[in-house]
């Protein structure tokens, strides 16, 4: 497992009003996507939930997964969730592309099933990405102070 990039002052400030546990989850399963992708680059909302954006580029466009932290639990989201080939129903939701993955537990998603539907969500964002990205592992902030 690599070394996780800490977590950007902005997000770490709006993360502590979360429970412990929710704040444990959140940092094995960001620590997770990144082991998964380290050269993703890692953008930064708080709009309905706080949450970390994981995209091939500086673009939400180019995006791929996300996790929406909510008040006793997180999803893994996947941004082209209906373009997946869910073979094992992990995917829920009704969206016309979103799809997720809700995480109450460390084991909804390390496990070889949510591996292979992330690494088809970083193929897909890599094939499906129209120009090459400014910035390679980074993290953007988008959150207003």
């Amino acid at each position: 497992m690599a070394t996780v990039k800490p977590i950007h002052p902005d997000f770490l400030s709006l993360l502590e009003y979360k429970s412990g546990e929710v704040i444990d989850l959140f940092c094995d399963l960001r620590s997770f996507m990144l082991d998964m992708h380290p050269a993703c680059n890692e953008l930064l909302y708080h709009t309905h939930a706080l949450t970390t954006v994981f995209s091939i580029s500086e673009k939400l466009g180019d995006a791929y997964c996300m996790i929406p932290i909510y008040t006793d639990h997180l999803n893994l989201g996947f941004n082209k969730g209906t373009l997946l080939d869910d073979p094992h129903g992990l995917l829920h939701g009704t969206g016309t592309l979103i799809r997720h993955i809700p995480v109450r537990k460390a084991g909804d998603y390390r496990n070889p099933k949510v591996k292979r539907l992330v690494q088809a969500a970083i193929d897909l964002a890599i094939e499906d990405m129209t120009r090459p990205t400014k910035s390679r592992g980074e993290t953007i902030s988008k959150i207003k102070g």
